[in-house]
């Protein structure tokens, strides 16, 4: 019974000790030879160009089997971290070995179909509504991002902004307000893939091509053909070597 001033609260509620005990994660065998492989690159000194002994070797080295060597290369390979040169070895392309943890690979792979498939049908409409509604402003922002782009590709580097520059033209080309607004909601998404796809081995030069295919379709008002090259870049956009990548092999 409770007395004027109210009830008294009771102890809270114990907390089931059993939680405490559930299973902990077990890092991947290939997780563990990641931190192998950046520890000698440090220590070694090494810097881009420079080559990485063969897999066999590393796997006698560090007691493990070649799957689990062989996945920890393909996950470097991925992040662009280093060039697998068939027959002739695994070369690093930077000066150190830094990848992303694994669980945010994965998580990038597990959405990164779904972002290819909204691209597709977002842009190859956008394409074809440049086409049809370009201005003469317009045309210009979509050679100036080519431009961009190609200066981008000459000194070096992937043409990431000019990409951006370009396919942000083609949607304001396309003067839709509503399928820019959906393009705004996935722009984190979408730059995740145009980095992923930039940084395969040719693509920026293979990209810059597909740009001026779609530029000549929409600058020639032909919708139609403007939709098509665009569906072709973004298939092509979709070929990306994370894709292959199973997480499970070599664990």
């Amino acid at each position: 019974m409770s007395d004027a001033r109210g009830s008294v609260p009771g102890p809270p509620a114990a907390e089931d000790p059993a939680r405490a005990l559930r299973p902990m994660a077990r890092p991947r065998l290939y997780e563990q030879v990641l931190d192998r492989l950046r520890s000698y690159v440090a220590e070694g000194r090494l810097g881009a160009g420079d080559r990485l002994p063969p897999e066999r070797e590393l796997a006698q080295r560090l007691g493990v089997s070649r799957a689990s060597v062989k996945q920890a290369i393909v996950v470097l390979e991925v992040q662009g971290l280093v060039e697998v040169r068939h027959g002739g070895g695994t070369y690093l392309r930077k000066d150190s070995l830094d990848p992303e943890p694994v669980e945010r690979l994965v998580e990038r792979r597990r959405r990164l179909p779904d972002v290819l498939e909204a691209r597709e049908a977002l842009e190859t409409k956008l394409a074809e509504l440049a086409a049809e509604r370009r201005t003469a402003p317009d045309l210009a922002a979509l050679h100036d991002a080519l431009r961009h782009m190609e200066e981008e590709i000459a000194a070096g580097g992937h043409g990431v902004e000019g990409d951006r520059l370009f396919h942000a033209a083609v949607t304001a080309a396309a003067h839709s307000a509503l399928l820019a607004e959906f393009m705004r909601a996935i722009s984190e998404q979408i730059t995740e893939s145009r980095h992923e796809s930039l940084r395969q081995p040719g693509r920026p030069a293979r990209s810059l091509a597909q740009h001026r295919a779609i530029l000549e379709a929409i600058e020639e008002r032909r919708g139609k053909a403007a939709a098509a090259a665009m569906r072709r870049h973004v298939r092509t956009v979709a070929k990306v070597r994370l894709l292959d990548w199973n997480p499970e092999d070599g664990a």
